[in-house]
């Protein structure tokens, strides 16, 4: 039998857990800004230091009554001890070879794009893509983009151009640069090539 299935309680106190550390996380914080000891925010919230210990070290769950006294000794609202506990932490998972197939802009015959995730909601775009290169695979350097790429050889060996220089990479190496000159596959020397492609930028068109 599973785990979950012996306690069917086990997902719901996990989450409790996690509120209790986040708020107290956020009590400890909040102190720290206000160069307040245990002590002291212990006794103008009328709790003992003990208490106030277990809470920053999230091992008990805090009564509302409790809250609300830390509130007004830090001078912080009760929702703000909530904050980081509510704050969308996105995460995207991919089975070995499910990345998403797509058409990068300029992408040639025979170069295939596997898109391993991509960020929500934020400002900075990170893009990780695995590419893979055959024998149909056109040779091309024109990729040229905003942003900045990292990429990381996994199979196979090719000459990979970046502006006037051109690298001799096998697996194991990578390669970190300014992704707005021109770059890309030039010298298929070892087939099939995987390369890990990493690509960052501003979502404003800022660099």
């Amino acid at each position: 039998m599973k785990a979950d299935q012996q306690n069917p309680h086990a997902t719901t106190g996990a989450r409790e857990n996690r509120l209790e550390v986040a708020i107290g996380r956020q009590v400890h914080e909040y102190r720290q800004k206000l160069g307040m000891t245990v002590a002291d925010l212990a006794r103008q919230a009328g709790l003992s230091a003990g208490m106030l210990s277990k809470i920053e070290n999230g091992q008990t769950s805090p009564s509302l009554a409790t809250l609300q006294a830390l509130s007004g000794a830090l001078n912080v609202p009760v929702t703000a001890f909530f904050r980081k506990f509510e704050e969308q932490r996105d995460a995207t998972y991919v089975k070995a070879g499910e990345g998403l197939a797509i058409e990068r802009r300029g992408t040639r015959a025979g170069h295939q794009y596997h898109l391993l995730g991509h960020s929500i909601g934020k400002s900075l775009v990170v893009e990780p893509y695995m590419v893979t290169l055959t024998e149909t695979s056109d040779v091309f350097p024109i990729f040229q983009h905003a942003g900045q790429e990292f990429i990381y050889i996994v199979e196979g060996e090719v000459g990979y151009r970046h502006g006037d220089k051109l690298y001799d990479m096998h697996p194991g190496d990578s390669l970190f640069f300014d992704a707005d000159a021109p770059h890309g596959p030039e010298e298929l020397r070892k087939l099939p090539i995987r390369l890990l492609s990493v690509i960052v930028y501003n979502r404003n068109g800022e660099v």
